[in-house]
């Protein structure tokens, strides 16, 4: 091959002209802005192979009352397309908690002791509990969750912890 047309050869591209500007079309979502905090509210609902935690957007961060009270309202769409579902029965009163340093007390309209709420419903309202804004700087795992029954403030409420798969485990001692 001739070196001349060697040179044309390399030298014409690959017939591509040039283009003026391209609008990219709107800027990109989702995307933290600068300076600003990201908050999520982590909620716990049950899969195929147990407790899942779910993370909400939110433009503050929430009290364990608030959190709880999006887990009430149960998996959205697009969670229920992932097989997550709520073990949380609909109860004939409301559940309430109120957060102190270090812990939360969940009073809960109905018994937990005969088995009136589902192990995992109890995991489920305890991690969403612990995972809210709870003053006391204590992580997730050592907050003292404390369950009332019956709407009424126990002496001796159930204290569990949420440990780091979303099961709770009964604090004794």
């Amino acid at each position: 091959m001739p070196l001349s047309t060697l040179l044309i050869a390399t030298t014409t591209g690959c017939a591509i002209g040039p283009t003026n500007p391209v609008p990219a079309g709107p800027p990109a979502s989702g995307i933290q802005q600068p300076g600003t905090e990201a908050r999520f509210a982590r909620l716990y609902f049950a899969g195929p192979t147990g407790p899942r935690a779910v993370s909400r957007p939110t433009d503050r961060p929430l009290s364990p009352q608030q959190a709880l009270d999006l887990l009430l309202e149960g998996p959205t769409p697009a969670e229920r397309q992932r097989g997550l579902i709520s073990q949380v029965p609909p109860m004939a009163g409301q559940l309430t908690a109120t957060a102190t340093d270090g812990a939360v007390d969940v009073f809960v309209p109905q018994k937990v002791s005969t088995g009136d709420l589902d192990v995992t419903a109890v995991s489920q309202i305890a991690c969403t509990a612990a995972h809210a804004n709870v003053p006391g700087n204590k992580p997730p795992t050592q907050i003292d969750i404390r369950i009332h029954e019956n709407n009424i403030r126990s002496q001796n409420p159930w204290t569990v912890h949420c440990g780091p798969n979303g099961n709770v485990t009964p604090v004794t001692g």
